[in-house]
């Protein structure tokens, strides 16, 4: 079974940094591009970054393009978001999310969703 954890959310000043970890298992980790998401209170969930399976080249929604960093350590099974410089606009709950082969932004392409973990940034 696939399992996606996320962890390392919580509550930031604006300005500060958090790193968000996802350990994902049940899946053969180095043939699917990872993504992260979010979706705060009456929105819908949109794109935050991704990086893809092969090459492990990056993608991020514009908004955190220079503050927000996609990484991957395939030998630990586990995709990381470090986000810095963040705004109360961050705050929202963070999804990782997988997807088998494919190199994609499109939420409704990814698979496999881990619980969330919740990001607040006060200002």
């Amino acid at each position: 079974q696939v399992q996606l954890v996320e962890s390392g959310g919580g509550l930031v000043q604006a300005g500060g940094s958090l790193r968000l970890s996802c350990a994902a298992s049940g899946l053969t980790f180095a043939t699917y591009t990872m993504g992260w998401f979010r979706q705060a209170p009456g929105k819908e969930r949109e794109f935050v970054s991704a990086i893809a399976w092969v090459g492990s080249s990056t993608y991020y929604e514009d908004s955190v393009k220079g503050r927000f960093t996609i990484s991957r350590d395939n030998a630990k099974n586990t995709v990381y978001l470090q986000m810095n410089s963040l705004k109360p606009e961050d705050t929202a709950v963070y999804y990782c999310a997988a997807v088998w082969t494919k190199v994609t932004t499109k939420v409704d392409e990814y698979r496999y969703w881990g619980q969330g973990t919740q990001v607040t940034v006060s200002s």
